[in-house]
This record gives structure tokens, sequence and C-alpha cells, in this order.
């Protein structure tokens, strides 16, 4: 896990809440399980458990996409974005934290 956090960007909540507050354009990974995801998720998320992630996200997430992945604590999606950058995806962030961190920030939230 430590290597895989130095190998990739992360990003801190409070500017997650500002970009979706201003309506930039991304993709907001959500990497957790379905039923945390039904808990409430970023607005406009798209989900993808981290287990079926190499799988399933080339058909949803276009490769030149702005990807912000996020989980509960931020370990799982500090793994996505290594994947993701394994993978050729080349503007990735991983949510430090994750919603944990999220939420106190007051930012919005869906489901």
């Amino acid at each position: 896990m430590r290597v895989a956090k130095g190998h990739i960007r992360e990003i801190k909540p409070a500017e997650v809440k500002d970009m979706l507050e201003r309506g930039e354009r991304c993709v907001y990974l959500d990497v957790r399980e379905p039923n945390e995801f039904n808990l409430g998720h970023l607005p406009g998320a798209v989900h993808i458990p981290l287990g079926s992630l190499a799988l399933r996200v080339e058909a949803a997430v276009p490769r030149d996409t702005r990807v912000v992945a996020y989980c509960s604590a931020g370990v799982r999606s500090a793994m996505a974005a290594g994947t993701l950058q394994e993978m050729g995806y080349a503007d990735v962030a991983s949510m430090a934290g994750g919603l944990r961190e999220y939420l106190p920030t007051g930012g919005p939230i869906e489901g």
C-alpha cells in the first residue's frame, strides 16, 4: 500500500468539494462495495467496486478523462489509482482520506 501511494497523486477532500461545486469535468469513481455506495456517494459518481475495476472501467470511463477515485478511507482508491495508471489512464488522483474526510467538508452527497 505504501508503494502505491508513493506512485499516485492524492487530492484533498476540500479540493474535491470545490471541483464538484464548480462543476468541473471529471469522473468521480467510487470503488466501494454496492452496499457502501447505496448509503451515499458523490453526485454523478461512476460506481465500479475495486475487485472488478480492471474488467469494467474501460467500458465506463474513457482513458483521456480526468478521474478522481474514492472510497471510505482512501486505501482502496489509492490502489484503484495505481491500477488505472498501469492501464494507461494519465489524469488520475485518489481522494485522500476518502468519504470519511470528505463528509466533514459539507460537500454534496447523493443517494
